[in-house]
């Protein structure tokens, strides 16, 4: 499909968990001649001008990529109250970057508040861009409504959704606060629909599952598998929960001194490759790899089970133990499992003889192996980047 060029402006925060499922569809809309725009804070712009795009840059209150996790507080109210504030301070600055220059179409993160206010302002439409899971029919009952009861019991979660309904109020969108974040009226979803829980009762008229956008991830380096290695573990907490020295002593346990086995660490950078104590030179410890290059090679990944590594996990169909850490990567977890390609060991579980029982089980699994395949060859049929680019310009007015 091809349309006349258009000005397609996307908004995300500064985390790579959010940042990077967008960044392959951004760069597709600029190659096919749409001038994109993106507004985002400037510790993402560098990555997100490697697209092409044109950085929108404003100040955000967030914690930053490189913060300490606890920032973001134990809470369900310490988590959604920063994404409220951070929206309100951010609303004046995009108004004015985008002054006279308005777009024909808003994409956004499902964490940008200010997108959808824009998108109504300007009566543009607006696309969700989820990087993970999304409601289907019955979510609110299942899900929202129990995880709500209690907060919404307290003072500070009434004066929460007080201050949320009399925001969007101020920008005249009379939208309940839960379908206004939850609820898009169009979405694409970034992820496999394989690690969307309740698939069948999605509304495929709002969401459509595009899958991984994966693109050339050769500038994030390379990684060769060394010579002896038998089997290749990948153990990895993403980027935003690494600061567990004790899971990772346990992890180094488990696979170093395992005959034949190679093991690749990523520890992040809240963590002192010292606390980790002697390692023998079959463990490999780096603040941060090339995640699906060592993917490619890997006969096992120990993952947090964000939406990113798992979808990375299936589409190299790498065997996995998932090891949540928070927010949606229990329900990925568990998906994996569902699936038949992973073990779930929550942290406190992830001893190291569980993690090489579980490990020795997954590798040499030929049943693991086939539901890998299959899920592989599933995703592959999504579409990826290219359907969504071509979903984007049919919203196009």
């Amino acid at each position: 499909m091809t349309s006349r060029p258009a000005h397609i402006a996307m908004f995300s925060i500064a985390a790579h968990g959010h940042v990077n499922p967008s960044l392959e569809v951004i760069r597709e809309l600029v190659a096919r001649g749409h001038r994109v725009t993106y507004a985002i804070p400037p510790v993402f712009a560098e990555k997100v001008a490697g697209t092409g795009a044109e950085v929108k840059p404003w100040h955000s209150t967030l914690p930053g990529p490189d913060d300490d996790p606890a920032a973001w507080g134990t809470t369900l109210l310490d988590n959604v109250e920063p994404f409220l504030a951070d929206a309100v301070q951010a609303l004046p600055q995009l108004i004015e970057a985008y002054q006279g220059d308005e777009p024909d179409l808003v994409l956004y993160d499902i964490t940008s508040y200010p997108a959808r206010v824009l998108a109504h302002r300007w009566g543009v439409p607006a696309i969700s861009l989820s990087p993970n899971l999304v409601a289907w029919d019955g979510y609110e009952e299942e899900v929202a409504e129990p995880m709500w009861a209690e907060p919404k019991k307290t003072e500070r979660g009434q004066a929460y959704y007080a201050r949320f309904h009399a925001w969007l109020e101020e920008n005249g969108i009379t939208e309940h606060p839960d379908s206004f974040a939850g609820r898009p009226a169009r979405s694409l979803v970034l992820i496999p629909r394989a690690l969307q829980p309740n698939a069948d009762r999605v509304d495929e008229s709002v969401y459509s599952f595009v899958g991984a956008c994966q693109g050339d991830r050769t500038a994030e380096g390379d990684w060769q598998r060394p010579a002896g290695a038998e089997k290749v573990v990948l153990v990895s907490l993403g980027s935003s929960f690494t600061k567990q020295p004790g899971f990772y002593r346990e992890c180094v346990k488990a696979f170093g001194e395992l005959p034949g086995w190679h093991l690749v660490l990523q520890i992040g950078r809240h963590v002192d490759p010292a606390a980790l104590g002697d390692v023998s030179d079959t463990v490999e410890v780096r603040s941060w790899v090339p995640q699906l290059a060592i993917l490619k090679q890997a006969d096992l990944f120990v993952t947090h089970a964000g939406a990113g590594g798992s979808q990375e996990g299936l589409a190299t169909a790498t065997p996995m133990i998932a090891v949540p850490q928070a927010v949606d990567q229990f329900g990925n977890a568990d998906m994996l499992r569902g699936l038949g390609v992973a073990r779930r060991l929550d942290t406190q579980e992830a001893t190291a003889e569980a993690l090489r029982e579980a490990a020795l089980a997954l590798v040499d699994d030929p049943e693991v192996a086939r539901r890998l395949k299959d899920v592989q060859a599933e995703m592959a049929k999504e579409g990826g980047t290219r359907r969504a680019a071509d979903l984007i310009e049919a919203e196009l007015p």
